[in-house]
């Protein structure tokens, strides 16, 4: 367990700080969370936590339960409901996700940055194979392997502009080797960057003309996405 006081700054406020990672911590799990596994979660002192989540409560950013476990509040479903009004994330690529899949396409999911080492999956549909690779919406994986990790790195908070040859992504067997995907980057108004919509599924099934019709169907879906979100698609 590290003392927090001890921390170095790095800039920024270093309380706020601790209170993302927390609400971190609750977002991740399927159900509350105990003071005690949230404490293993993020590395911080019980009594580090008691303060900062005695705020979180007044700000309904968290909430107690009467058996003594932490969930988020209703503020948390408040900024999500927000996220949404301003970017229409799920409004527009869910459908995308969805006629992907009704193509024959592989599992079609959309990432976006989460911090200096993960990515989120924010949206999920499965594909209609019988085997399938294991991400649901919500969860975190590497940055630095896979397909849609390579166009969130190239792009978020790079200012790098897109070009035909930098929206598509292929990684074969990288972050799980017996996994595979495709992916195109998503761009909304003033061109900023959103995330990255991901075919993946068994590396086995990514034979070249797999590959080469896969990913004319995610650059579609991408540059559909882009411009009904106030993007615009690079046209060399």
């Amino acid at each position: 367990m590290r003392d927090m006081t001890q921390e170095p700054d790095s800039g920024g406020v270093a309380a706020v700080d601790r209170a993302a990672a927390i609400l971190r911590a609750i977002a991740r799990q399927s159900s509350p969370i105990t003071l005690a596994d949230l404490a293993r979660a993020t590395g911080y002192y019980k009594s580090t936590l008691l303060r900062l989540l005695t705020s979180l409560e007044r700000a309904a950013l968290v909430v107690r339960r009467s058996n003594g476990c932490y969930a988020l509040g209703s503020y948390a479903n408040e900024l999500g409901r927000a996220y949404e009004a301003t970017y229409h994330i799920e409004a527009v690529l869910k459908p995308l996700l969805i006629k992907l899949v009704e193509q024959g396409s592989e599992s079609a999911s959309f990432h976006a940055h989460h911090d200096s080492k993960s990515r989120i999956c924010l949206l999920r549909i499965d594909s209609r194979h019988s085997t399938l690779d294991r991400i649901d919406a919500g969860d975190l994986l590497p940055l630095d392997r896979g397909a849609a990790g390579k166009l969130i790195t190239a792009f978020h908070g790079t200012g790098a502009a897109p070009s035909t040859d930098t929206t598509l992504a292929i990684s074969l067997g990288e972050r799980d080797p017996q996994c595979a995907a495709v992916a195109a980057a998503v761009f909304g108004a003033d061109n900023e960057f959103l995330g990255a919509i991901s075919l993946s599924g068994p590396k086995e099934r990514f034979t070249d003309e797999s590959i080469a019709r896969q990913s004319k169907m995610v650059t579609d879906a991408a540059q559909h996405a882009t411009e009904m979100l106030g993007g615009r698609w690079p046209t060399r």
